[in-house]
């Protein structure tokens, strides 16, 4: 999705990652250019504090 994203030049648009998957995958999620990754037993409240905080760090800049 990343790659396809690039090629449209939406670059802008960032990509959160969520679900079942493996902590050993979130390092190559994150090169490929993922802002962030939720993985099992993310807490709902804890990903919105921290998504918001990733949007407002971005519109600071």
């Amino acid at each position: 999705m990343i790659e396809e994203l690039k090629k449209l030049d939406r670059e802008d648009i960032m990509v959160i990652v969520g679900g079942v998957i493996p902590r050993k995958d979130y390092q190559f999620l994150f090169d490929a250019g993922a802002v962030s990754v939720f993985g099992p037993g993310s807490k709902i409240s804890e990903a919105t504090i921290s998504i918001m905080e990733i949007l407002l760090k971005t519109f600071e800049e």
